[in-house]
C-alpha cells in the first residue's frame, strides 16, 4: 500500500510540474511559425494569443499553411535550437544565462 501511495504522490508531482511548465507559455505562437509560415493547426484568438487546434494530439507529422511538412515535438526537445522570433518565447527567456 505504501508503494501505491508513493506512486500517487509522484504522479501528482509530475502533473503539477506539467501545469507549471504549461503556464509559462505566453501563447506567442513563435515556435509554431506564427510570424512566417505557420502550422495549419495554429489558431489566433480574439485576444491576439495563439493556441494549437489539435493540442492533445499535436506531436507528429503536420503541415504549414504554405505546405511545408514538419514534425511537431515537445518544446523541451527544441528549446536549445533557434527559430524566427524565438525572442518572444517565455521558455527561451527563462533559460537565458
Amino acid at each position: 500500500m505504501e508503494n501505491d501511495r508513493q506512486q500517487e504522490v509522484y504522479q501528482n508531482h509530475l502533473a503539477d510540474k506539467e501545469r507549471e511548465w504549461e503556464n509559462q507559455c505566453l501563447r506567442c505562437g513563435a515556435c509554431c511559425g506564427a510570424y512566417e509560415d505557420p502550422c495549419r493547426d495554429l489558431k489566433k484568438g480574439p485576444d491576439g494569443k495563439y493556441s494549437c487546434g489539435v493540442y492533445f494530439r499535436r506531436y507528429g507529422a503536420h503541415e504549414t499553411v504554405g505546405g511545408k511538412k514538419f514534425r511537431c515535438m515537445p518544446i523541451r526537445d527544441i528549446i536549445h535550437m533557434s527559430w524566427d522570433h524565438d525572442q518572444f518565447c517565455a521558455y527561451k527567456q527563462a533559460i537565458k544565462p
